[in-house]
């Protein structure tokens, strides 16, 4: 008995002497590669919940490499975070359709007509988020909005290459939009959402259901804080926000790659702009202009065009032709497509790598006569739905940006 307790002392020694060496490592590593911009919402708040990031994902990939767990299961595990208590007022069901997981939100209270039906991509890289990372998100909006929302739980890499994440939420929509009826949704009024990674799917998907005659029209589509590109990795917003929590530019183009193809290598060839063969890079320079970014959002930095290499890559290039694609840059789609997309609504916050993404789609949208609404958070970073009733956690801009999302539903 001496013996154990002498043991597990050493143990739990140990196991300290290790979290404050990975405490420490993240400190400095946050001090010396994170940037913190004057206006940025609740600045110690975010210092302290960076550096715990930080921690626990030092740990994760520690238990990783000695083969404890899987790559991201720590990551997950904090990101998913404990068990939200199920709202009482919704009849909230998980099941599957065909073989996806999702989760669906119904009001309790009768309704006299059919309601709006939202679904619901969660973000989260394609290699974590699920849909109890975002069941307070779906709770609220299904509360305040009186709307059926379906939160699709789609499979992630790099367990599951892509496009499996892209095809599910496909999979998941088509099956809703094919039932709507059953979930007592009107066809008329059904809408798409996204958040980051998220949002390029609903934006994806919104175009190809543009085409379709056998399902429903949508009514619209909500966009907040999407990655609709990967040709410019170095717009404005790439460069301002490269170094601010929590979705810095290296963080964002790893998870990018490792979701596109299981391959990080490619990051600095990326930041390089060698990626795209010169004459593809001709055809969208025009989707892709500095000058559609509103004047106000450029006072932060001096913009800079980056001299392109013209190092023979083709390797790259045929590894990266995807990416030129409408599943991964919707933002490229032919004005024939976007004039046919429903009412829109894009979210974005001042600092995040993503924020001209949704602008320069605000600006393609309306050049084709697509109806937009558009929420700039100011004091906001990458993360707005992430962080959204986390308790200490909780961000204002969060609450604001989710409510400009429920008025929005309630004014179809």
């Amino acid at each position: 008995m001496v013996f154990l307790l002498a043991l597990l002392s050493q143990v739990a020694s140990l196991a300290a002497t290790l979290f404050s060496l990975l405490l420490s490592w993240a400190l400095f590593y946050h001090f010396s590669t994170t940037q913190m911009p004057a206006g940025i919402g609740q600045p110690l708040k975010v210092r302290i919940l960076h550096v715990c990031s930080i921690t626990v994902y030092c740990l994760g990939h520690i238990l990783w490499q000695i083969g404890l767990c899987g790559r991201f299961t720590v990551l997950r595990l904090l990101v998913d975070g404990f068990p939200s208590r199920k709202d009482p007022s919704l009849f909230i069901k998980d099941t599957y359709f065909n073989t996806i997981p999702v989760r669906i939100y119904q009001p309790k209270e009768p309704s006299s007509e059919p309601r709006k039906g939202v679904i619901f991509f969660h973000g989260g890289g394609g290699t974590f988020g699920s849909i109890d990372a975002y069941e307070s998100v779906c709770s609220y909006m299904a509360r305040k909005s009186d709307s059926v929302v379906v939160s699709i739980g789609y499979r992630l890499a790099p367990e599951h290459h892509y496009p499996v994440q892209l095809n599910d939420c496909i999979a998941a929509a088509e099956y809703f939009m094919k039932n709507v009826e059953g979930f007592g949704v009107n066809p008329a009024c059904i809408v798409l959402s996204g958040d980051s990674i998220g949002g390029m799917m609903a934006a994806f998907l919104a175009q190809e259901l543009a085409k379709r005659k056998d399902l429903p029209k949508l009514r619209a589509q909500i966009l907040v804080s999407p990655f609709l590109q990967a040709l410019d990795f170095n717009c404005l917003s790439y460069q301002e926000n490269r170094l601010v929590p929590f979705l810095s530019q290296n963080d964002f183009l790893h998870l990018m790659f490792l979701y596109i193809s299981r391959n990080t290598s490619s990051t600095e060839i990326a930041l390089s702009e060698t990626h795209i063969p010169e004459e593809k890079r001709v055809i969208y320079q025009k989707w892709l202009n500095a000058d559609d970014i509103p004047k106000e959002l450029k006072a932060r930095g001096f913009y800079q065009e980056l001299q392109v290499s013209t190092c023979p890559l083709d390797n790259i290039h045929t590894l990266m032709k995807m990416i030129t694609e409408t599943h991964i840059s919707p933002l490229i789609a032919e004005d024939a497509v976007i004039r046919q997309l429903p009412d829109t609504f894009i979210l974005t916050c001042e600092y995040d790598v993503l924020r001209d993404d949704g602008l320069l789609y605000k600006k393609r949208l309306e050049d084709n006569g697509v109806k937009v609404s558009w929420c700039h958070l100011k004091d906001g970073f990458h993360g707005v739905f992430l962080l959204f009733n986390r308790l200490f956690l909780n961000f204002a801009f969060c609450q604001r940006g989710l409510d400009r999302v429920v008025s929005y539903i309630n004014s179809l």
